[in-house]
């Protein structure tokens, strides 16, 4: 893991700089006057296969009723008029 001290304006400045040189264990902290106010890491990739479009086709049915409009009622509820 490597560790980066940066202030604040080099960080303003550069940021895209420092996160295209890092890797995933790397992390900036990010200084105001020498103190670390902040610690910027990397998210990690996602893993794993990318799902197929389609695969649970045939497994349910929507009902129709999921088409109609919603009761005045939730509406209101949604919108904070209850």
């Amino acid at each position: 893991m490597r560790t980066t001290r940066l202030n604040m304006h080099d960080a303003k400045t550069h940021l895209s700089r420092y996160l295209s040189g890092m890797q995933v264990d790397d992390r900036l902290i990010i200084c105001n006057r020498h103190r670390p106010v902040a610690e910027v890491r990397l998210v990690a990739p996602a893993g794993g296969q990318q799902r197929r479009i389609g695969v649970a086709k045939g497994e349910f049915q929507v009902p129709t009723a999921f088409f109609e409009p919603l009761p005045e009622a939730v509406i209101a509820a949604f919108e904070g008029r209850t």
